[in-house]
């Protein structure tokens, strides 16, 4: 005869799957949150006794029509391959090396022809560079 009575497991709830599902939902709100910050100081920015003094920036200019055409500080060049472009700006920096350069470029051309202005601007190792844009109609309305 078996006078042991047969062993019951006890009701118990398993947390585990709880628990993933609230680290899922944790990791769901941490990447899909911006972060944006605030300066919640507020700041006093000293005033300065003098009017500032307005100096107008002289730009070695690089000019790239619809066409593909290089014009250095206004003068067209003779093709569009990168070595006459590379002298062109050469002797620009010659005669002011100090000047930063801007290359504007038509909304028409291709991306290869402003690419290779960048691709001599780097080359003649100038840091200061920058491409002019205009704003949209939007934008001025």
């Amino acid at each position: 005869m078996n006078f042991r009575r047969p062993r019951t497991d006890e009701a118990g709830i398993n947390l585990t799957p709880l628990i993933d599902v609230v680290f899922l939902l944790l990791i769901f709100f941490m990447v899909s949150t911006t972060f944006d910050r605030h300066a919640d100081i507020q700041l006093q920015l000293p005033a300065a006794e003098q009017e500032p003094v307005v100096t107008e920036r002289v730009w070695i200019d690089i000019l790239v029509d619809a066409a593909g055409h290089y014009y250095v500080d206004g003068r067209e060049l003779v093709n569009r391959r990168p070595e006459t472009l590379e002298r062109a700006v050469e002797q620009a920096l010659a005669d002011r090396p100090d000047d930063p350069v801007l290359i504007r470029a038509d909304a028409g051309t291709t991306h290869q022809s402003v690419v290779t202005a960048l691709d001599v601007v780097g080359r003649l190792g100038v840091t200061a560079v920058s491409i002019a844009t205009i704003g949209t109609e939007a934008d001025a309305e």
